[in-house]
């Protein structure tokens, strides 16, 4: 089943659907943060972050612990339902800015 953001039309701007923009948002930082994990878990993480770091001229501070699968499920759920919590706030803030709008 795909995930479409639904919306409504009001005055030009579009209204959306608070709970749609949520699981989108939640889905897209679970994703990121599981490509994270993947990297720690495969040895990857550290090389990957010290070059972020070296590219905002930064010495790098931080060294990677080892994978944790527990911590590693911990950081994919708390990302998902912070994500989701951020974006079902982002829709309910679009909705009441829009022309005639109390959230949805």
């Amino acid at each position: 089943m795909a995930l479409e953001l639904q919306t409504r039309s009001v005055g030009g701007l579009k209204r959306i659907q608070a709970h749609s923009l949520g699981l989108v948002f939640g889905t897209f930082l679970a994703i990121l943060h599981l490509l994270w994990a993947l990297l720690v878990a495969v040895g990857a993480a550290q090389p990957v972050m010290d070059f972020f770091f070296r590219l905002h001229m930064i010495t790098p501070p931080y060294k990677i612990a080892e994978f944790n699968l527990g911590t590693a499920a911990g950081l994919v759920l708390v990302t998902a339902i912070s994500g989701y919590v951020a974006g079902w706030v982002a829709g309910h803030i679009w909705n009441r800015c829009i022309p005639g709008g109390a959230g949805v």
